[in-house]
């Protein structure tokens, strides 16, 4: 196995968390959720009871891994778009057996953690662990050196949601132009539905994702030397119908002010800061999004009760 590391640096984290303060209305990026506190917490979140997303997709990859991998032909290599613990990947492998594995996420701890596990588990498979921030343009010049018939991105978890439509057409552009010719991209996406269902699986009764969205304070507080006063700050959890999707906040419960790297914020009472959005699609509505993309969207997988689903797209 080797390794490569583009983590971003402490200083852009600093720069984002400064401008994201400093915008009207706050807004926090959930890509910096997953320091190692973080990727436990979340990988928590993935066995609660409410929270649906990963058992059916994981349900989905064991019924359907050999027609997609009868589908991504042989001789393929696989890169993953936020590994995280790897456990659909690892359906995946057995079924496709590709010529090379490069995981791609932001999190050392949980690329490390994962990566360990699966080459354990494939020790004849090559693995290049990638440390970067998948969301922003990738070069990863050692990609050349394999040779593999076709390349196949594979993006699971719903993370695309994390994006606005418009957003999301921008990263799939590049995951195209990364993928090349004859490359091909299997995606997981989470379907629209019952909205009740939705707020349980992002406001569980334990209380998980609550300590999941806060923690990226407590690494703020950490890291880059700030004062949140974790008490004084809630989570909340909405789905927004207008926009199809569910959002995450943090919310000032007091009038106060935070100092991070000598910079000081003020907050309203009840003012929030925006963390995460969770964008829910229909299928069709994902087909002609990945096709405004460049993508041709062919083969989708779907679970019994149209809770969420995977696409193939070939470029």
């Amino acid at each position: 196995m080797s390794f490569v590391d583009q983590q971003p640096s402490t200083s852009r984290f600093l720069d984002d968390v400064l401008t994201g303060l400093g915008s009207v209305p706050k807004a926090l990026s959930p890509k910096y959720f997953y320091d190692a506190r973080g990727s436990a917490l979340f990988e928590a979140i993935c066995e609660l009871p409410e929270y649906y997303p990963t058992r059916t997709e994981l349900g989905l990859m064991r019924d359907h891994a050999a027609d997609m991998a009868v589908q991504l032909g042989e001789n393929s290599v696989l890169i993953e778009f936020g590994s995280g613990a790897g456990v659909n990947t690892g359906v995946l492998l057995q079924a496709l057996l590709p010529v090379a594995y490069v995981p791609v996420e932001i999190s050392v701890a949980a690329l490390q953690e994962s990566t360990a596990r699966l080459a354990a588990d494939f020790p004849q498979l090559p693995i290049l662990a990638v440390c970067a921030d998948y969301m922003q343009p990738l070069a990863i010049p050692q990609l050349d050196r394999i040779k593999a018939s076709c390349r196949v991105i594979y993006f699971p978890g719903s993370t695309i949601g994390n994006l606005t439509p418009e957003e999301a057409q921008v990263f799939l552009g590049r995951a195209r132009g990364l993928a090349g010719d004859k490359g091909m991209m299997l995606i997981g996406v989470d379907l629209k539905k019952d909205p009740a269902v939705l707020h349980a699986a992002y406001n569980d009764a334990q209380g998980v994702t609550a300590e999941f969205n806060l923690n990226l304070l407590r690494r703020i507080n950490r890291e880059l030397a700030a004062d949140f006063d974790l008490d004084q700050f809630r989570h909340a959890a909405f789905y927004n119908a207008v926009a199809g999707r569910i959002e995450m906040h943090i919310e000032s419960i007091s009038a106060q002010t935070v100092t991070v790297s000598g910079r000081t914020f003020a907050f309203g009472a009840g003012e929030r800061m925006h963390t995460e959005n969770s964008c829910k699609y229909s299928v069709e509505e994902f087909r002609r999004l990945a096709q405004a993309a460049g993508f041709r969207p062919t083969q989708v997988w779907t679970d019994p009760a149209q809770l969420f689903s995977v696409h193939l797209l070939h470029t």
